[in-house]
């Protein structure tokens, strides 16, 4: 598992995204949270895999993005880096590690770079967070911006709310993908924002724009991954835009009652999971058991 793929792709950069961008060609994004997730996520030709603060949820089972802190942010991006070797590396920046100040959010995005090892960071907000962004790109750091349902705000938005559904609103979500631009994004995700206005604001860009519940026409999607292969116990909450591609959740626990099963009527081991050692040599081993006596 510690080995990175054989065969891998040419290395996915800010070039080759702006490359698809201009042809028109859709950018894949998918989270990841430890190894295996980025592993399968770049093996699968993904061109930006992204360590979300979603893993709060995910994989460290909190009730929302807010709570989980900066190192152990940091922890899950050395995992996934290690895996990663084509896909462009991204990381989320948590609440309360950019907000202050520009230069508190250039040192965390200098950490998630040095420490992380991951190539770009994610930071949530609009034109409130131009100067932030434009800090951490002028220091040579790519910055993904995050605008429309911004979920570590949800206190302040009321909940997971759409974004954009008054004419008013749709203009304030435009305004702030303009700021997001400006200040130097290499590229912005949109979230639940309705279809047709995210592609109206699409069109009125030059850098690509990627969906997470804002339509087919952004420049590209992403997804949690837990949550498109369907890695969860039933009963979880699924957001309206997944689309479950899979079911790893229930083909691990038929996996795990299988191994428990033969585990009980001593199916397995089964010879062919052993180690032989010869006939003499056990012959011998047992003749010097007999000759030994043991005190409990």
């Amino acid at each position: 598992m510690g080995a990175s793929p054989t065969s891998q792709r040419k290395k996915v950069t800010l070039g080759t995204l702006q490359s698809l961008y201009s042809k028109g060609e859709p950018i894949t994004v998918m989270t990841a949270h430890d190894f295996p997730s980025g592993h399968v996520a770049d093996a699968a030709g993904m061109e930006i895999v992204l360590v979300g603060d979603s893993l709060a949820m995910v994989a460290l089972g909190m009730d929302d993005t807010s709570e989980v802190l900066i190192e152990e942010m940091l922890l899950h991006c050395r995992s996934v880096s290690r895996a990663v070797k084509s896909a462009f590396t991204v990381g989320d920046l948590p609440m309360g590690s950019y907000e202050i100040a520009p230069t508190q959010a250039l040192e965390s995005a200098i950490r998630f770079i040095k420490e992380g090892r991951v190539q770009g960071v994610k930071l949530e907000g609009g034109a409130e967070m131009a100067p932030t962004i434009k800090t951490i790109t002028t220091a040579g750091i790519p910055v993904l911006g995050h605008i429309g349902l911004t979920p570590q705000r949800q206190n302040a938005l009321g909940g997971f709310r759409v974004q954009g559904k008054t004419a008013a609103s749709a203009l304030k979500v435009f305004e702030d993908a303009v700021a997001v631009q400006n200040a130097g994004a290499f590229a912005m995700v949109v979230e639940a924002v309705p279809a047709e206005v995210a592609a109206l604001i699409t069109k009125k860009l030059s850098i690509p724009t990627i969906s997470i519940g804002a339509g087919n026409g952004c420049s590209g999607q992403v997804l949690v991954q837990i949550d498109m292969t369907g890695n969860f116990p039933p009963g979880r909450f699924i957001p309206k835009f997944v689309k479950q591609y899979g079911n790893v959740y229930s083909e691990s626990l038929k996996a795990i009652e299988a191994y428990r099963k033969e585990t009980k009527s001593r199916a397995y081991p089964a010879p062919e999971h052993t180690y032989p050692i010869s006939k003499a040599e056990l012959e011998e081993f047992e003749h010097i058991l007999e000759g030994k006596e043991f005190t409990s």
